[in-house]
């Protein structure tokens, strides 16, 4: 699989990025003339979605985790991503902080503790309880459920895709390339620009629900530590500061704007954890952790495969699809910013480094926040319950309200928010440059700053014509062509990986006759020097002995 004279390193935007920003700038204006016809359009195509295509995403999810495991535990975990000769060019936690601060992070701030809150007292599948602890268990369960294994196995699918053909095959940094396996050429065509458009679209969604959700927590934060009004106006200038700094840390460059960024924002969040499991109830959080970490792990299938076929709960569709569909509108983003991190790893080790490490910190971080949330709830300290029902942003802040040194940790957060938001803006920015510039791995500082200003405008329209549920509207719509488009992705990394495999094999077999040859070869250059030197002895010996003789 060769470059035939493709220079993938070109900065040029593309016919992919015309139509795609075309796109995208339409869906913006709509939204700032008619916000309710908009709002209209969208509650319709959620509908028709869920009702329709709900059980496909259940489905493909679960698809996606088992795949990433066989591919771990199997042969194909000794690939690397890249040549046999390339090393890893980030350290673990330098590595571990940019995957975290490219997005996913402020999912795990916002939602960390309201979502098992939510569950808390919106039962999971309508399900009924007997006690107060099973509904906190099972909050937490399913709020751990929707961000550890399935995310991390969605992003891991499509960044080992397009890790291993940039890297490996010296394929451009588009999605389409990763189904050269199966359609050769051609995806550089027609067929390739289709699939990078539908990744844009998708990718654009998502991270648009990213920053409307980052813009409604940081507004609310300030709302409640200052009095400052907490409404769109305020979220619209938030989004606009942001922009403005995401476009200083564009400027610097990868290596220095989001690797600096994610490390301070990584140590930031570390400290918090480590601030509310000390000072909060620590034994009791302990114990959430681990009951947490068994419950997830005995309870894992069923929950994947949960539909509710036989009631009229609306749960499973609001909750669990909403966000299987978001991880897969952030699949692109998320696997082509992962890939760009990752060169130089085998394909086992970056599975252990993307999926278990992220898993595992969901289990910890929801169980911690989420755990004390509940505990404050149950025990009737404050009344977190009802403040997330009204206010689902303020969730975290009311929390550390009640802890000690409230004023610094909840300053601390929203400088964590803060940074997740400048650097999910950054490489996201990044990314939709390289997916729309050729594959170029150094798009344009013209690329990154349109997309990042044509992000802000998709957050702020919806945002304006519906709130949250204009965000969660968008990125189930628009993952759905993509969530088939990963599924065939599935089958063209299967073929590269056996065709890889069996020709290491063969390599190694080569290698294998080859030394044997040699060590064959130089016994017998060995065999032979012995017998010479033993023929020249007997030769010396028999003339000695005849001059003796004589």
């Amino acid at each position: 699989m060769g470059t035939d004279n493709y220079t993938y390193t070109t900065k040029k935007p593309g016919t992919v990025f015309i139509i795609s920003a075309i796109f995208v700038f339409l869906f913006v204006l709509w939204g700032f003339i008619r916000p309710n016809h908009l709002a209209s359009i969208a509650a319709t195509s959620l509908n028709f979605t869920i009702e329709t295509f709900g059980w496909f995403y259940m489905m493909v999810a679960a698809f996606f985790v088992t795949f990433i495991i066989f591919l771990a535990l199997s042969p194909y975990g000794k690939l690397r991503l890249g040549k046999p000769e390339d090393r890893p060019e980030y350290s673990f936690y330098a590595w571990l902080g940019m995957l975290f601060s490219a997005g996913i992070g402020v999912g795990f701030v916002f939602w960390g503790v309201a979502e098992p809150v939510l569950y808390y007292v919106d039962t999971p599948l309508g399900r009924d309880v007997e006690t107060q602890a099973e509904a906190a268990q099972l909050g937490l369960d399913y709020g751990i459920f929707h961000w550890a294994l399935h995310p991390w196995a969605i992003f891991s699918l499509v960044a080992l895709a397009l890790g291993y053909v940039q890297f490996r095959k010296d394929q451009p940094a588009l999605i389409s390339s990763a189904f050269y396996p199966l359609f050769g050429d051609k995806v550089r065509g027609k067929i390739g620009q289709s699939i990078d458009i539908l990744a844009v679209l998708a990718t654009s969604t998502g991270v648009a629900t990213t920053f409307g959700l980052s813009a409604m927590q940081i507004s609310g934060g300030l709302s409640y530590l200052t009095g400052m009004p907490n409404n769109a106006a305020t979220q619209l200038i938030i989004i606009g500061i942001v922009s403005v700094l995401f476009m200083i840390s564009a400027a610097s460059g990868l290596d220095k704007g989001i690797r600096y960024l994610s490390i301070v924002n990584l140590t930031v969040a570390g400290l918090l954890l480590i601030f509310v499991i000390f000072l909060g109830p620590t034994i009791y959080l302990l114990e959430s952790v681990t009951t947490s970490l068994g419950a997830y792990i005995s309870n894992f299938v069923p929950m994947s495969l949960t539909m509710t076929p036989f009631t009229d709960s609306t749960w499973i569709g609001t909750n669990t699809i909403f966000y299987w569909a978001w991880h897969i509108s952030w699949a692109p983003f998320m696997g082509m910013f992962i890939a760009r991190i990752s060169r130089g790893r085998t394909i086992r080790e970056f599975i252990a480094g993307v999926l278990l490490v992220p898993s595992l910190l969901a289990v910890i971080w929801f169980s911690v926040f989420g755990g004390s949330a509940l505990n404050l709830e149950m025990n009737g300290i404050a009344p977190i319950a009802d403040i997330v029902n009204d206010t689902v942003e303020l969730a975290l802040f009311a929390t550390l309200q009640e802890f000690p040194l409230a004023g610094l940790t909840n300053g601390l957060a929203l400088v964590l928010i803060l940074i997740f938001f400048i650097t999910s803006a950054d490489s996201a920015s990044y990314t939709l440059g390289a997916m729309t510039s050729k594959g170029s791995l150094d798009p344009t500082l013209f690329t990154k700053i349109t997309w990042g200003l044509l992000i802000a405008g998709t957050a702020s329209v919806l945002l304006l014509s519906n709130g949250l549920e204009g965000l969660q509207t968008a990125s189930i719509v628009a993952a759905l062509p993509f969530s088939i488009i990963m599924t065939v992705m599935v089958f063209s990394m299967f073929k590269m990986f056996t065709q890889d495999l069996r020709q290491e094999k063969q390599q190694k077999r080569q290698h294998q006759m080859k030394k044997m040859k040699e060590e064959i070869l130089d016994e017998l250059e060995e065999e032979i020097d012995d017998f010479s030197r033993d023929s020249i002895k007997n030769t010396d010996s028999e003339d000695s002995s005849k001059k003796s003789t004589n």
